[in-house]
């Protein structure tokens, strides 16, 4: 019928059509702020802020804390969306730790991956909800091949993730994929770079054939005097000295 159930502060909460779920909602919300705030680690959020992690308001709290604050809630969808609006490190973690796989669809993940904007929350979105999305193949590809950077990052994170889970792929998914990710190494920002590389690296972690074919698109920078081709033909042979 439409109702969800909240625990908060121990008390058992209805929404959904309830006529006072937007109520009781802020209150969750709110009760959530009550938890960061007693979580808060004022030395962190300065640390984050140093390294170019950005947010309208960062309590620093620690990522057990925050797993903890999340196993208090049942996952909901109107809960999570309405963490991901505030632009929060905590509340933007949280909502990708509640958001429920079956009602996230292609057009949601398409607004929440073009609103990240930093490798913070690229990366924990993609591990906590992206990678489990039935979709999240063939929507990976479309955001590698974006010109926006942190929708190429977290497409990237994601495939890396998907790739530790399962690293088959067809021969036409693979040469894109490789086409992709090599080109973002040399022309991409630096988080883009990197987080291609790890695709790479996962790619060729997954059997001794891909590692192979890698090594076959970058022996030719073996000795190059290119600092990101040697780079790549490094990367390329740690991997492949693995099998």
């Amino acid at each position: 019928m439409g109702y969800f159930l909240f625990l908060v502060s121990g008390t058992i909460l209805m929404g959904g059509r309830h006529p006072d779920g937007l109520m009781e909602l802020n209150e969750i919300l709110k009760d959530i702020r009550t938890q960061l705030r007693l979580g808060m680690n004022g030395v962190a959020s300065q640390s984050m802020r140093e390294k170019g992690l950005i947010y309208k308001l960062n309590f620093g709290v620690e990522l057990p804390r925050i797993k903890m604050i999340a196993a208090g809630y049942e996952k909901n969808h109107a809960l999570a969306q309405a963490l991901w609006k505030e632009d929060i490190r905590e509340f933007k973690i949280l909502a990708g730790m509640l958001q429920p796989i079956d009602t996230f669809y292609h057009e949601i993940a398409d607004i929440w991956v073009e609103d990240i904007r930093n490798i913070e929350i690229a990366g924990l979105t993609a591990m906590n909800l992206l990678q489990h999305l039935p979709y999240a193949p063939a929507k990976t590809f479309r955001w590698i091949a974006d010109e926006r950077e942190y929708v190429q990052v977290t497409g990237y994170l994601t495939i890396a993730r998907l790739l530790m889970k399962k690293g088959d792929m067809t021969e036409r998914a693979s040469s894109e994929l490789l086409d992709q990710a090599v080109t973002a190494v040399f022309s991409g920002a630096c988080h883009v770079r990197n987080s291609a590389l790890l695709a790479i690296r996962k790619y060729m972690q997954h059997s001794e054939a891909n590692a192979f074919s890698v090594c076959r698109m970058v022996e030719r920078y073996a000795g190059s005097e290119n600092e990101t081709e040697r780079m790549l033909y490094d990367v390329a042979k740690e991997e492949a000295e693995n099998f």
